[in-house]
Order: C-alpha cells, then structure tokens, then sequence
C-alpha cells in the first residue's frame, strides 16, 4: 500500500468510527469541503502534510496519534 491510499484509509476510519462526515470533518479543520473530498479521490496521488494536520486538528488528535497505526508498517516504496 502507498502512503496516499494509507492515510486516506486511515481517516476513513477515524471518521467512520467517530460517526463524522467529510463536511463535518472539513468544518471542523477549517478546511473546504472540496479540500477533504479531493483528497478521497484515487485519481490524487500527492497530499499536503499541513492538510493532514489540519484535519488532525479536527479530529483533536496528534499528527502523532494518526500516524501510530498499524496501516503504515508495511507501506510500499515509493520511488519508481
């Protein structure tokens, strides 16, 4: 697994686990609605670290406590 499909499964998760929608999400990191839903697009291969901290934020979590999953031990490489 990538990096991008990773984390884009890991708010999924957290989102689905605390009963959140992508607007609520995006309201609550003040970001842009367009912002969380372009990132759940597989077509999107880059993200923005300061996205992710900001939707880290929303979640009232550490940008730490996010990237403490499982789902990224096992990343692919990503230079091709």
């Amino acid at each position: 697994m990538h990096i991008k499909d990773a984390v884009v499964q890991r708010f999924q998760a957290l989102c689905a686990v605390r009963n959140i929608r992508y607007n609520e999400l995006a309201v609550r990191s003040g970001v842009t609605p367009s912002t969380v839903y372009s990132m759940m697009d597989p077509k999107r291969k880059d993200l923005s670290i300061l996205t992710i901290k900001k939707l880290c934020d929303g979640l009232d979590i550490t940008i730490t406590e996010f990237f403490d999953d499982e789902i990224f031990l096992s990343l692919e490489q990503e230079i091709v």
